[in-house]
């Protein structure tokens, strides 16, 4: 009895895309980033100097680079060669270099970390990437065991409850004169394709992942990781011209682009209090 063959599922490492996502990040990072997500992340995170963090899916290393600037030494992991190869020919723009808190960059699976030892991290952050690694709990697994006791994970994402690809978009209500946000699936999780180099029709495209915030609650729980803060952050962009302006700033500022999640690692249950 033949049985039937398994369809292959394409890799979710942005390999074949880093060029165009280099062009879209930059040195910097891209405009969301540098106005929204990373000074939030940042406050979250609150990193000090000297300490050891990783950057689970760090892309060319745009957020390593901000933690060098606070004099914190980044590790970046990516599954992406081409990736990490960008990020670590940004480290001869680091002022000093060298210096033992540049930033190291590993290739590497997110949902497997074993080569990282053990308890020796003191925070951990993964920006805007885990909307498309599957599956979770081996991610969330993977960073509590390099976290140390107590140690600290900032988690960025674009909104699952706005933001869902597909099946979320603005729409325009003339009777009220109001922006909405139109929401038609939420609770089922899903995958769904994300073209990139739009308006090229290259082909390409990679995979991300919509999932319920309590599947990522659960997770963190399961992996040993407390939530201890979320914060929910709006687009810095604002409309200056047109009959519309007011409404669709009104909107932007009432219905969040990204979602923040903290977590901490807490000791495992023992017999006495489980």
């Amino acid at each position: 009895m033949k049985h039937p063959k398994r369809k292959s599922t394409p890799p979710t490492a942005w390999t074949d895309t880093a060029d165009w996502y280099d062009h879209l990040v930059g040195e910097q990072g891209s405009e969301f980033q540098r106005h929204v997500v990373f000074p939030g992340a940042l406050r979250l995170l609150a990193p000090q100097p000297g300490e050891n963090i990783l950057d689970v899916a760090c892309g060319q290393g745009a957020f390593c680079r901000l933690l060098h600037q606070h004099a914190a030494k980044a590790t970046g992991v990516d599954a992406s060669p081409d990736l990490i190869k960008l990020a670590r020919s940004r480290n001869s723009s680091l002022t000093p270099h060298p210096s033992p808190l540049s930033p190291s960059y590993h290739i590497a699976d997110a949902r497997n970390l074993a080569f990282l030892p053990a308890d020796t991290f003191a925070a951990a952050v993964c920006i805007l990437a885990i909307q498309n690694i599957d599956k979770l709990p081996p991610v969330f697994h993977s960073i509590s065991r390099v976290l140390a006791p107590a140690g600290r994970l900032v988690l960025v994402m674009v909104h699952p409850c706005f933001r869902g690809p597909k099946f979320a978009s603005w729409a325009w209500d003339e009777q009220h004169n109001t922006q909405y946000r139109r929401v038609d699936r939420y609770l089922l999780p899903r995958k769904e394709p994300i073209v990139t180099h739009p308006g090229q029709k290259t082909g390409q495209y990679t995979w991300t992942f919509h999932r319920p915030i309590h599947i990522y609650v659960k997770a963190l729980r399961n992996a040993g990781l407390l939530i201890d803060a979320l914060e929910e952050w709006p687009s810095h962009k604002s409309s200056t011209s047109g009959p519309r302006a007011a409404a669709e700033n009104a909107a932007r500022s009432e219905i969040p682009l990204f979602l923040a999640l903290r977590a901490l690692k807490i000791p495992p249950p023992t017999a006495a209090n489980s």
